[in-house]
Parts: C-alpha cells; sequence; structure tokens
C-alpha cells in the first residue's frame, strides 16, 4: 500500500526501472527471472549449467537469482497497489458524481454502513424548484418586523394616541361613530376595521397595551421558532390592522400599508393548525410565492415610476446630491456619504433608475434571473439601511425579495444537518422516487384557497396597475378598507435645504425681554443640538420625530398638533415629554412662555475648523415658525378643537 501511495502521488521512477533492468538481464544473456517470485520457482534446468562452478559461484548466482525475483516482485506489487488505488479513487470520484445526481437520500445499495451514508449525505444537495426553506425565511421575515411595529407601538402609543395623547384615538373612534350613524356596526367597521370597537374604551391605554404585546409575544414565537400556522398571522394581522386604522396622522406612513399587504400573503404560507418548520401536508403554494414577487415589482416601479414623473433632479441625475443631507432622518454614515464625488452621486441616480424601473421585470425570465433581481433589491436595500433612518421600510422590502430564491439557493442559510434541511431533502426524496403521499380532501381544499388567493391578488392589482400607468399617479394610497393590494412609492421630490423645527422654553415673565434665556428642547433623533452624532435607530422607528420633518416645511396652521406640543410642554407634561431626550426645565418649573424657531441645517465639512469643534451640523436662524405662546393664551385654542387644556384633567366618558 505504501508503494501505491508513493505511486499515486508521482513517483513513477520504481516500476519503470524495475522493467528496464529485467530486459536488460535478458539481453546479456543472464538468467531470466520468475513470476512467482521466489528462488522456488526456478526451473531446475536452469542451474543445470551451473555444474562444476565454484561454491562461491553457486551461492552469488542463487543470491542473485533471488534478488532479481524480489526486486520484480516489488515492482509488480507496487503497480498492482497503484492500479488498485487508482481505480479505487476514480470510483470514489465517479460515486460523488453519482451521489450528486441521485435523488436526495437515494441508496443503490442497500447493504452500505451507516457511516457510508453518513458520509454520502455530505455530497447531497437540495433540488430547484420547492420553496419549504423560502417559507421559512420568508415567516421569520415578516415576524422580525411585526416585532419591531409592536414594540414601536408599545412604547409610543400611549404618547401619541392613547387616553391623554397628541391625538386620542378614543376621540376618533367616536367620531366615527357619529359619522356611521352612531352605532357600531359593519359600517363603522368597514370605514374602520378594529378590534377596538369591541373593547372597553373606559381603559383605552390598557387596551393598546394589551395589543402591542399580544402582537411582540406572537411574532417573537415565530420569530424564534420559524413555526407559524394561519391563526397566528391572522391575528397578528388583525392586531396590527387594529392600531393602524387608529394611528391617524402617526400611522399615516406608506410602510404600514406596506406590513399590512405582506403580513396579509404570509397568512397563506402556513398550515390552519400544524405548528412544523416544514409541514410535509402543507407544501408551501407556487401561487403564494408569486404573490410576494408581484409585490416586490410593484413596490420598486411605484418607486421609480414616481420619481421619473416627480422631481425633475431625477431626471437630471443631481437627486443625491441633496438626498443624504435632507432625508427625514440622516444617520452618521449620511454625513460621509453626502460629501461624496459628484460623479457618485450621478452613478447612485442612475443605478436607482436601473434597480426599480428594470430589474423588476428579470422576475418574469426564468428562475436564474428572478434570483438575481432578488439580489439586487437587498443589496439596495441594505445601501439604503446603511445610509439612512428610514424606520423599518428597508428591512420590510426586503421580505418579498425572498420570494426570488428557492430551497436550493437559500440552503445556505441553513446549517447542515439541521431538521428542516433533512426533512426537505427527504419530501424531494419520495418526490422523485413516487414515494410522495397522495393528495388528502385538506390539501385539495387548500389548493382552492391558493387559487382563489391569486384571483383576489389579481382583481385587487387592477386599479394599482392603472395608478402605475396613469401620469397623475400617486402613492402610498389603498383602494380597500383592508389594504390587501396598495400602491407605493417614495421620495418623488426632494427637499433641496433641510430646515427644522426647534422649540424653545423660558422662564422670564416678558418673552420679548432681551434678556430672557431661551432654552432648547432635543428630540430623540431628528437633528437640533448642531455637536450632536446623528443617531442610529433602523429598524426602530420615532414616529413624532418623523412627522416633525414634514411640519419644517410647512407652517403650524398645516400642522396644529405642534401648538399641541406646544401646549404640553408649557405645562411640563410627562407624556409628551417621554418622547423627547432633553427637556431644559427637568427639577424646575414649567416654562412660561414657549416658542418654535425655524432653522436651516447644514451638515459640517469634514475637516473644518466646524468639524473640528465636533459640530456635525450648521444652522442658521430663518425666523419663527410659530410666536412666544403661554397656557392662558392657549386655552381658546384648546377648547375650539376639543383639546383638553393642560390645566383640565382629560374626562373619561
Amino acid at each position: 500500500m505504501q508503494a501505491g501511495n508513493r505511486s499515486s502521488s508521482g513517483d513513477l521512477s520504481a516500476p519503470v526501472s524495475g522493467r528496464a533492468t529485467a530486459s536488460a538481464s535478458d539481453t546479456t544473456g543472464e538468467f531470466p527471472t520468475s513470476r512467482s517470485g521466489s528462488c522456488r520457482g526456478v526451473e531446475p534446468p536452469l542451474l543445470c549449467g551451473l555444474h562444476g562452478s565454484s561454491k562461491k559461484e553457486t551461492f552469488f548466482i542463487h543470491f542473485q537469482i533471488c534478488f532479481c525475483h524480489v526486486t520484480e516482485s516489488s515492482v509488480n506489487m507496487a503497480a498492482s497497489a497503484a492500479a488498485t488505488e487508482s481505480s479505487v479513487r476514480k470510483r470514489r470520484v465517479d460515486s460523488r458524481r453519482t451521489e450528486k445526481e441521485r435523488v436526495p437520500g437515494d441508496s443503490s445499495d442497500g447493504t452500505a454502513t451507516n457511516g457510508d451514508s453518513e458520509k454520502k449525505k455530505q455530497f447531497v444537495s437540495l433540488q430547484p424548484g420547492t420553496y419549504w426553506l423560502t417559507r421559512i425565511v420568508l415567516l421569520r421575515s415578516v415576524a422580525f418586523i411585526y416585532f419591531v411595529a409592536f414594540t414601536v407601538a408599545y412604547n409610543q402609543n400611549k404618547q401619541l394616541i392613547g387616553e391623554n395623547g397628541l391625538m386620542p384615538c378614543k376621540n376618533y373612534l367616536n367620531s366615527v361613530k357619529r359619522y356611521v350613524g352612531g352605532k357600531i356596526g359593519t359600517s363603522a367597521l368597514a370605514y374602520t376595521p378594529s378590534i377596538l370597537w369591541f373593547l372597553d374604551w373606559t381603559s383605552m391605554d390598557a387596551n393598546l397595551d394589551c395589543i402591542a404585546l399580544l402582537g411582540i409575544a406572537l411574532s417573537g414565537f415565530v420569530l424564534v421558532t420559524g413555526m407559524a400556522n394561519m391563526v397566528i398571522m391572522v391575528t397578528l394581522w388583525v392586531l396590527y390592522h387594529s392600531l393602524v386604522n387608529v394611528g391617524q396622522l402617526w400611522y399615516s406612513f406608506g410602510w404600514e400599508s406596506q406590513l399590512l399587504e405582506t403580513g396579509f400573503l404570509a397568512v397563506f404560507l402556513c398550515p390552519l393548525w400544524t405548528l412544523s418548520q416544514v409541514p410535509s401536508s402543507c407544501p408551501p403554494s407556487l401561487v403564494c410565492i408569486w404573490t410576494f414577487r408581484w409585490l416586490i415589482v410593484r413596490i420598486m416601479l411605484g418607486a421609480g415610476l414616481i420619481k421619473i414623473r416627480g422631481d425633475q433632479c431625477w431626471r437630471d441625475l443631481t437627486c443625491m446630491d441633496y438626498h443624504y443631507e435632507t432625508q427625514p432622518v440622516p444617520n452618521p454614515m449620511s454625513y460621509y456619504m453626502h460629501r461624496s464625488p459628484w460623479w457618485f452621486h450621478r452613478f447612485e441616480t442612475l443605478s436607482n433608475h436601473f434597480i426599480e424601473l428594470i430589474a423588476p421585470f428579470f422576475t418574469f425570465l426564468g428562475r436564474q434571473m428572478c434570483m438575481v433581481n432578488g439580489a439586487i433589491q437587498i443589496l439596495f436595500q441594505v445601501v439604503l439601511i446603511i445610509s439612512g433612518n428610514l424606520s423599518f421600510l428597508n428591512w420590510l422590502t426586503i421580505v418579498p425579495s425572498w420570494a426570488c430564491f428557492d430551497d436550493a439557493s437559500l440552503s445556505f442559510l441553513f446549517r447542515c444537518g439541521s431538521r428542516a434541511k433533512e426533512a426537505v431533502l427527504e419530501i424531494q426524496k419520495r418526490k422523485v422516487t413516487g414515494q410522495a403521499p397522495k393528495p388528502t380532501k385538506g390539501m385539495l381544499i387548500r389548493r382552492v384557497v391558493n387559487i382563489s388567493l391569486g384571483v383576489l391578488i389579481g382583481v385587487l392589482s387592477v386599479p394599482v396597475v392603472m395608478n402605475l400607468l396613469s401620469p397623475q399617479q400617486v402613492m402610498n394610497t389603498s383602494f380597500d378598507p383592508l389594504r390587501i393590494v396598495n400602491t407605493y412609492g417614495a421620495f418623488g421630490s426632494i427637499t433641496k435645504e433641510r430646515t427644522e423645527v426647534i422649540f424653545q422654553g423660558t422662564l422670564s415673565p416678558d418673552p420679548k425681554d432681551p434678556e430672557a434665556v431661551w432654552e432648547e428642547y432635543q428630540f430623540r433623533c431628528k437633528p437640533g443640538d448642531v455637536y450632536r452624532r446623528p443617531c442610529l435607530i433602523s429598524p426602530y422607528h420615532y414616529r413624532l420625530d418623523w412627522l416633525m420633518w414634514f411640519a419644517a416645511f410647512q407652517t403650524y396652521e398645516q400642522s396644529e398638533w405642534v401648538i399641541h406640543i406646544a401646549g404640553r410642554l408649557l405645562a411640563n407634561d410627562s407624556t409628551v415629554l417621554s418622547l423627547l431626550d432633553h427637556n431644559p426645565f427637568q427639577g424646575r418649573g414649567p416654562p412660561r412662555w414657549v416658542r418654535g424657531e425655524h432653522f436651516r441645517y447644514k451638515f459640517s465639512q469634514p475637516g473644518s475648523a466646524s468639524a473640528a469643534q465636533g459640530k456635525w451640523w450648521l444652522r442658521k436662524r430663518i425666523g419663527a415658525y410659530f410666536p412666544a405662546i403661554d397656557l392662558e393664551g392657549l386655552r381658546g385654542y384648546f377648547q375650539s378643537r376639543n383639546w383638553p387644556h393642560p390645566h383640565i384633567p382629560p374626562s373619561r366618558s
């Protein structure tokens, strides 16, 4: 065996020289060597010619003959071992090739040992065309977004839409109730679908907290285990629907509808009751997979078309000169990416158009091109996540992109030997070998449900497609109360300069006194203090900070809730102050006056004197956003809008 190893490693001199020696001995008249490999194999006639030789000569000749026999024997053994080893290696290579071509888990030799079976499994790969692992990835991704969304709701709902919130949802439900005739019936549910209609309104904060906590628990379970059924996913969808529909201005963003549509599609990925990562009785429907693909196509086309039809800077490729600085909530990377060379910004804009307007059509060009589109979209969203705090929007947009990949392409996400992976291999083996179970009555019913889903999405997509084709395209709009199929889009217009509203308060009795000291409130994430580093919070989301970005390029008459915040600050209201990062009057009495100042903000230049001083921003005052106000002056303003005055505790009707 050692000779065989030497031979296989390239040491071929021994066999060749051995044969050359034997040939030379034949031609010179020396005794031919025996094939038996021993002295006993020498025929007697060959020794007859030695008669009369001396004993030393006879012994020497015997020794030479034996030596030749042993040499040739060793050579032959080495050659034989090398040939055997080569043959074995060839069989192993052929076996590996065959195993990859075989049905996963199949064994043509029924006598194979367990060790051989384990070795063979290492070379088995998942076959394309199935979506069991894709379903696990989709469900966990949707659960992650739900988990973040419900966490945001739990931390902020009481301050925004709670009993003492800026826009109490109880007041909103009462107004809807009056609008539909004063009864809670199908009309009220159709106008505002929410389970809050059926709960006790005397403790609305508790209702909101229970909805959020239940959502956190269920989504956390799916995220950790990768298992879900239709009951869990429907519950998550109904819970979040209940919040979005009463969230008013604070839940008016496009990603809310996108999460509801994505969550609705995720319902049909799951079995009705079974909790299993790979429920063999409920194979993933290709119809459902295509609804996710159709979603990512619509999202990207909507975003791309609204840009081309919108701001001129998207057509002259200059929008990225402004985007990083003027986006709602920049992060630290925005600071550096804003200073990229002009040609890089042009490249970014062109790439954006390609990704949003051309790449989506790859979805319909076969498996390979569909995966290319999925990879492009995921990479694009990762870049957006790195470059700004856009809530969980980009994380959510990654979710339907996973549907562009099948089990074979996503298997790298699962460790070798995982239960899910082994289960899929076994299912594929049974299918190819004809051992798959026959469809049950439940599976047939499920097929009808899946086909019905495809028809429903197709019908509801008609107005969405018409909107995409229309020159008057609108974005982030729903055409049905359940928000099953929606229109999407982002940044159709780009603001060319950043403005911010800064709340300031003073203890001075006279706001016009030049000696009055005005102190600033700081929000959790939006720009304020020029020395504060931009925050990094994605996928988390501060709803008030985001709305303050919109308020900055409107007027306070258009955003009356800004005055509501000012009134709460005058009373040192703990509910509103919990949404802020810094209260300059902490531990002191409330301010006598509060005002809103309007500033223009720009990033400081890296390496400049301002940056060396620690300034991330440079700002210049534009003027007053709203004048100095006090509590007495706001009394009539609050009463006319049915807002509880800070001096009057809110009624519990």
